[in-house]
Protein backbone atom coordinates (compact mmCIF):
# COMPACT_ATOMS: atom_id res chain seq x y z
CA UNK A 1 0.00 0.00 0.00
CA UNK A 2 0.83 3.53 -0.84
CA UNK A 3 1.83 4.59 3.00
CA UNK A 4 0.95 8.60 1.77
CA UNK A 5 -2.25 7.12 -0.10
CA UNK A 6 -3.70 5.14 2.87
CA UNK A 7 -3.38 7.99 5.56
CA UNK A 8 -6.95 9.43 6.11
CA UNK A 9 -6.99 12.98 5.35
CA UNK A 10 -8.66 15.14 8.45
CA UNK A 11 -11.57 17.75 7.74
CA UNK A 12 -10.88 20.66 9.84
CA UNK A 13 -13.81 22.52 11.07
CA UNK A 14 -15.62 25.09 8.91
CA UNK A 15 -14.59 23.21 5.88
CA UNK A 16 -16.74 21.40 3.65
CA UNK A 17 -15.93 18.81 1.02
CA UNK A 18 -18.03 17.71 -1.71
CA UNK A 19 -17.29 14.56 -3.94
CA UNK A 20 -19.35 14.66 -6.94
CA UNK A 21 -19.77 11.75 -10.03
CA UNK A 22 -17.08 11.44 -11.75
CA UNK A 23 -14.29 12.35 -8.79
CA UNK A 24 -15.33 15.78 -9.00
CA UNK A 25 -14.55 17.22 -5.65
CA UNK A 26 -15.21 21.03 -4.36
CA UNK A 27 -13.91 21.86 -1.19
CA UNK A 28 -14.87 25.50 0.57
CA UNK A 29 -13.20 27.29 3.53
CA UNK A 30 -12.56 30.49 5.22
CA UNK A 31 -10.62 31.54 2.22
CA UNK A 32 -12.22 30.80 -0.34
CA UNK A 33 -13.41 27.52 -2.72
CA UNK A 34 -11.18 24.89 -4.72
CA UNK A 35 -12.24 22.30 -7.28
CA UNK A 36 -10.79 19.94 -9.17
CA UNK A 37 -11.57 16.70 -10.84
CA UNK A 38 -9.19 13.70 -9.75
CA UNK A 39 -8.78 10.37 -11.33
CA UNK A 40 -12.05 8.21 -11.74
CA UNK A 41 -10.16 4.95 -11.09
CA UNK A 42 -9.80 6.08 -7.01
CA UNK A 43 -12.25 5.46 -4.73
CA UNK A 44 -12.77 8.70 -2.69
CA UNK A 45 -15.04 8.04 0.58
CA UNK A 46 -16.12 10.39 3.66
CA UNK A 47 -16.13 9.04 6.46
CA UNK A 48 -17.17 11.06 9.41
CA UNK A 49 -14.68 14.68 9.51
CA UNK A 50 -12.52 12.36 7.41
CA UNK A 51 -11.70 11.61 3.91
CA UNK A 52 -10.32 7.93 2.89
CA UNK A 53 -8.71 7.50 -0.52
CA UNK A 54 -8.52 3.62 -2.13
CA UNK A 55 -7.63 2.11 -5.41
CA UNK A 56 -9.05 -0.82 -6.95
CA UNK A 57 -5.92 -2.96 -7.96
CA UNK A 58 -2.31 -3.00 -7.21
CA UNK A 59 -1.16 -1.86 -11.23
CA UNK A 60 1.88 0.13 -10.90
CA UNK A 61 -0.72 3.20 -12.34
CA UNK A 62 -3.00 3.00 -9.40
CA UNK A 63 -0.13 2.85 -6.93
CA UNK A 64 1.09 6.20 -8.31
CA UNK A 65 -2.39 7.61 -8.42
CA UNK A 66 -3.12 6.72 -5.32
CA UNK A 67 -0.36 8.69 -3.56
CA UNK A 68 -1.26 11.66 -6.26
CA UNK A 69 -4.81 11.61 -5.33
CA UNK A 70 -4.33 11.68 -1.85
CA UNK A 71 -1.97 14.43 -1.81
CA UNK A 72 -4.09 16.71 -4.22
CA UNK A 73 -6.84 16.92 -1.84
CA UNK A 74 -4.41 17.58 1.22
CA UNK A 75 -3.31 20.15 -0.95
CA UNK A 76 -7.17 21.49 -1.69
CA UNK A 77 -7.75 21.42 2.61
CA UNK A 78 -4.86 23.42 3.53
CA UNK A 79 -5.43 25.70 0.69
CA UNK A 80 -8.74 27.09 1.68
CA UNK A 81 -8.06 27.32 5.11
CA UNK A 82 -4.29 28.36 5.74
CA UNK A 83 -3.04 29.24 2.01
CA UNK A 84 -0.02 29.50 0.26
CA UNK A 85 2.77 31.62 -0.27
CA UNK A 86 6.04 32.08 -1.99
CA UNK A 87 8.96 34.45 -1.48
CA UNK A 88 11.41 35.26 -3.96
CA UNK A 89 14.18 37.40 -3.74
CA UNK A 90 15.73 40.23 -5.83
CA UNK A 91 19.63 40.30 -6.04
CA UNK A 92 21.68 42.72 -7.84
CA UNK A 93 22.26 46.40 -8.48
CA UNK A 94 19.47 48.70 -9.30
CA UNK A 95 17.47 45.40 -10.08
CA UNK A 96 14.13 46.08 -8.05
CA UNK A 97 10.60 45.57 -7.83
CA UNK A 98 7.27 47.48 -7.85
CA UNK A 99 3.41 46.63 -7.50
CA UNK A 100 0.60 49.35 -8.63
CA UNK A 101 -2.93 47.18 -8.14
CA UNK A 102 -2.66 43.96 -9.90
CA UNK A 103 0.33 44.90 -12.12
CA UNK A 104 3.74 43.99 -10.75
CA UNK A 105 6.61 45.93 -12.95
CA UNK A 106 10.18 44.43 -12.90
CA UNK A 107 13.56 46.54 -13.34
CA UNK A 108 16.10 44.00 -13.98
CA UNK A 109 18.68 45.12 -16.29
CA UNK A 110 16.64 45.14 -19.51
CA UNK A 111 16.42 47.79 -21.50
CA UNK A 112 12.53 47.80 -20.40
CA UNK A 113 10.89 47.23 -17.58
CA UNK A 114 9.08 43.40 -17.18
CA UNK A 115 5.37 43.83 -16.60
CA UNK A 116 3.90 41.01 -14.99
CA UNK A 117 -0.41 40.77 -14.09
CA UNK A 118 -1.49 39.06 -10.83
CA UNK A 119 -3.28 35.97 -12.25
CA UNK A 120 -6.97 35.40 -10.65
CA UNK A 121 -7.01 34.63 -7.55
CA UNK A 122 -3.50 35.47 -6.50
CA UNK A 123 -2.26 38.63 -4.86
CA UNK A 124 1.56 39.63 -4.63
CA UNK A 125 3.34 42.29 -2.70
CA UNK A 126 6.62 43.31 -2.61
CA UNK A 127 9.22 44.34 0.59
CA UNK A 128 11.99 46.00 -0.26
CA UNK A 129 13.80 43.45 -2.47
CA UNK A 130 11.58 40.49 -1.79
CA UNK A 131 8.14 39.90 -3.74
CA UNK A 132 5.40 37.26 -2.16
CA UNK A 133 2.98 35.30 -3.67
CA UNK A 134 -0.03 34.27 -1.85
CA UNK A 135 -3.00 32.04 -3.08
CA UNK A 136 -5.02 29.30 -2.22
CA UNK A 137 -3.99 27.23 -4.82
CA UNK A 138 -0.67 25.29 -4.45
CA UNK A 139 -0.18 24.82 -7.95
CA UNK A 140 -0.64 28.21 -9.15
CA UNK A 141 1.28 29.85 -7.30
CA UNK A 142 4.17 27.55 -7.57
CA UNK A 143 3.53 28.09 -11.27
CA UNK A 144 3.33 32.45 -10.69
CA UNK A 145 6.95 32.08 -8.70
CA UNK A 146 8.13 30.36 -11.32
CA UNK A 147 7.25 32.53 -14.43
CA UNK A 148 8.62 35.65 -12.13
CA UNK A 149 12.08 33.56 -11.46
CA UNK A 150 12.27 33.18 -15.07
CA UNK A 151 12.44 36.76 -15.87
CA UNK A 152 15.94 36.72 -15.16
CA UNK A 153 17.34 33.21 -12.79
CA UNK A 154 20.35 33.75 -10.70
CA UNK A 155 23.30 33.53 -12.76
CA UNK A 156 26.55 31.37 -11.04
CA UNK A 157 29.01 34.04 -11.16
CA UNK A 158 27.75 36.94 -8.96
CA UNK A 159 24.30 35.41 -7.93
CA UNK A 160 22.31 38.43 -9.30
CA UNK A 161 18.65 37.38 -10.38
CA UNK A 162 15.39 36.52 -8.72
CA UNK A 163 15.32 33.32 -6.52
CA UNK A 164 13.52 31.61 -4.02
CA UNK A 165 14.05 32.54 -0.21
CA UNK A 166 15.42 29.26 0.44
CA UNK A 167 17.15 28.24 -2.71
CA UNK A 168 21.14 28.10 -2.88
CA UNK A 169 22.80 29.19 -5.91
CA UNK A 170 25.80 27.11 -6.84
CA UNK A 171 28.51 29.50 -7.60
CA UNK A 172 31.12 29.00 -9.96
CA UNK A 173 35.04 30.81 -9.94
CA UNK A 174 35.17 33.52 -12.53
CA UNK A 175 38.38 33.99 -15.03
CA UNK A 176 41.62 34.39 -13.87
CA UNK A 177 43.92 36.59 -15.41
CA UNK A 178 47.18 35.42 -17.07
CA UNK A 179 50.44 35.89 -14.80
Amino acid sequence: MSRIGRMPIAIPAGVTVTIAENNHVTVKGPKGTLERVLPAEMEIKQEGAEILVSRPNDLKKMKSLHGLTRTLINNMIIGVTEGYSKTLEINGVSYRAAKSGKKLTLTLGYSHPVEMTDPEGLESTVDGNKIIVKGIDKEKVGQYAAEIRNKRAPEPYKGKGIKYEDEVIRRKVGKTGKK
